[in-house]
């Protein structure tokens, strides 16, 4: 009878009641029916049933058997009347010995629930139809899949007409184009719709069998440099190689499945991207092995048709519990390995790391929030002051940008501003900082009319230069502002203007030749190509904090690095000599302060001095200095002590 899972009944029309029992219609009742064979008739059965009621049937009869459609007629208590010729051939038996065959065993319609259900509705006359797709064994032993379909005949017969028809060849036509379908041409290795189908059912079957380990397991392959061989020699020797590579992952599979009850599915993704699912995984250990396995056998040489190529590749490993997991949301895991295989160096395999993943997803939430939050008003500026190292005095300030973010709380800069610069919207933000300095900084001049007017200091970044008119953007905000051109300084790093040609170091001129001083942020950390300060019209250097935290550390433990303070004192004597001005960052102690200061550094930027707090501290600090405060630290220190206050809700 049936081999293997038989497939579901393909029912055909609605469940139709033309029938009824003893008791509504006074016509007696089908005999119960026991598995797939008929109990004794009830005393009071009718008389079998004949075909040939009358002369007239007789021309019937004749088409019936002659019929090429395989046919019989079953009474309503499941046994064969009368077969033609087509379904003793058919089913290999001969006519002869059909009649009073139970027909549901004849053509397997008893082994599945739901058509042995329906089949038994269609005898009682409560179902108008059935047709299903069932599997039978020939006597002289090949398989057939043949389509059933049950019908009844008009009442007065009191019988179902059943006919067989041999579908093996459209079955075996439709396997073979499901496996066109579903198979890569050039690799034969299952394709992704296969593959996505095998995931899907392998993550259901998972999550409710407990005879298993309930986890799954995937090792996603890209062949490092494949781009390169299609390039330099072919899309047919690229064709090659990803075959050959086919034959050892599956040879990996095959040697990993030797002591396991199930083989991992090798599947071409697409393009050099392969994959490797282990159903049932034991932990992370097996899918590291494969990995260990697929990596090594790469390694040897390919030989094809006299070209011999070496490949690697990069591997993402993800291993975990299948209930909860989605066939989507393990694929962007493993890909998000397989992206940092690639970053960490390539021809190797990474695991899976639920950290890197969230600091991953947090990046991606804030490069994706950024513009908006500039629109909502997210953004605010803190101002760090820059104090004269001779006289304590604040000279200016830097403006800080900082980020409200209602699920992540207050970001400083290095959360987000290379986030900015990759996507662009460093422009946007870089013109509302720029607006919101100058403005403040003409409210401090505003309110203080009889005292020097301290100067901010805005931090550009290369592509707001690139990808704006930042002159334009400048004369803008100035005029629109009322700030003097040289209360403003901007702020580039050493990266960004080494090396200046062209727009930029245009830009930079008229920024100059307008009376904008122009600073040199983090100086010391990058090449230091001093050629370039001479060409450059730049007017400050800021010393990066690395050199200032190496100072000697008087009455402390601390090991210094004596050469920074030699480092530093050069740089400032450099400095001076091409006139210009120094300032030194994360300054900390007085000690630092007091060093810094003998050797010439103009000004200190730092926690000795302040945080970085909101415009109104600043307001106290100039105030403090105006009424002639003697410790102008201490009272930083007042107006950054009770910002902290303020925020932690202390007294």
């Amino acid at each position: 009878m049936s081999e293997g899972p038989t497939p579901a009944a393909d029912l055909v029309g609605p469940v139709v009641t033309e029938g009824h029992d003893s008791t509504s219609s006074g016509t007696p009742a089908p005999p119960p029916l026991l598995g797939g064979y008929p109990l004794s008739p009830p005393a009071d059965a009718p008389p079998p049933l004949s075909l040939s009621p009358d002369p007239r049937s007789t021309s019937f009869d004749a088409v019936f058997a002659a019929a090429p459609l395989a046919m019989a007629v079953v009474a309503r208590d499941g046994q064969v009347v009368t077969a033609n010729q087509a379904l003793g051939e058919l089913l290999g038996t001969g006519t002869d010995g059909l009649p009073g065959k139970v027909a549901a065993d004849l053509v397997d319609l008893s082994s599945d629930a739901r058509t042995w259900h329906a089949y038994r509705e269609v005898l009682r006359g409560r179902q108008a139809r059935l047709r299903c797709t069932r599997r039978i064994k020939h006597p002289d032993g090949h398989s057939l899949w043949v389509q059933v379909t049950v019908t009844p005949l008009p009442e007065a017969e009191k019988a179902v007409l059943l006919s067989v028809t041999d579908v093996s060849a459209r079955r075996e036509l439709q396997s073979r184009l499901r496996h066109l379908q579903m198979h890569d041409p050039v690799t034969r290795l299952p394709n992704r719709t296969l593959f996505f189908e095998r995931l899907s059912a392998a993550l259901e079957a998972e999550s409710y069998e407990e005879s298993g380990t309930g986890r799954i397991g995937l090792c996603y392959l890209d062949l490092d440099g494949f781009k390169a061989v299609n390039d330099t020699l072919g899309h047919r020797v690229g064709d090659r190689l990803l075959a050959a590579v086919a034959d050892r992952l599956t040879q990996c599979a095959d040697e990993a499945g030797r002591a396991r009850t199930t083989t991992p599915l090798v599947a071409r993704l697409g393009g050099d991207e392969f994959a490797l699912l282990v159903e049932d995984s034991t932990g992370t250990d097996q899918l590291a092995e494969l990995a260990e396995s697929v990596l090594k056998a790469l390694q040897a040489p390919f030989d094809l048709a006299g070209q011999r190529l070496s490949v690697s590749a990069s591997i993402g490993v993800v291993e975990r519990h299948a209930t909860g997991t989605t066939a989507t949301g393990l694929m962007q895991a493993a890909d998000t390995t397989l992206y940092w295989a690639k970053a960490d160096g390539k021809s190797r395999w990474t695991l899976f790391d639920p950290e890197r993943n969230a600091h991953r997803m947090t990046r991606q939430a804030l490069s994706s929030g950024l513009r908006p939050a500039i629109e909502r008003g997210e953004f605010a500026l803190e101002y760090q002051p820059l104090v004269g190292m001779e006289d304590g005095r604040v000279r200016g300030v830097e403006a800080l940008v900082r980020w409200h973010h209602p699920q992540f709380g207050t970001l400083t800069p290095n959360r987000f501003i290379g986030l900015a610069e990759e996507d662009g919207s460093i422009v946007q933000l870089g013109r509302w900082v720029l607006k919101t300095a100058c403005r403040q900084a003409r409210r401090w001049q505003l309110e203080r009319p009889d005292e020097p007017p301290i100067f901010v200091s805005v931090n550009v970044a290369v592509r707001q230069v690139w990808d704006s008119d930042l002159v334009t953007d400048v004369a803008g905000t100035l005029a629109e502002t009322g700030l003097a051109p040289h209360l403003l300084q901007l702020e580039l790093t050493e990266s960004a203007v080494m090396g200046s040609a062209g727009r930029p170091l245009q830009a930079l001129q008229a920024l100059s030749d307008m009376g904008v001083r122009i600073a040199i942020d983090d100086f010391g950390t990058g090449y230091s190509n001093l050629a370039y300060l001479s060409r450059l019209p730049v007017s400050v250097l800021k010393l990066d904090g690395s050199f200032v935290r190496g100072f000697q550390y008087e009455g402390t433990d601390a090991h210094p690095n004596p050469a920074d303070e030699v480092v530093v004192e050069a740089m400032i004597r450099l400095a001076h000599r091409l006139g210009l001005t120094v300032t030194a960052e994360c300054v900390e102690t007085s000690a630092q302060a007091s060093r810094l200061r003998r050797i010439g550094c103009d000004t200190g930027q730092g926690w000795l001095y302040s945080r970085p707090v909101p415009p109104d501290r600043i307001s106290e600090l100039v105030e403090a200095e105006a009424c002639g405060h003697p410790d102008r630290r201490d009272a930083v220190a007042r107006a950054t002590t009770s910002r902290r206050a303020q925020e932690t809700g202390s007294p």
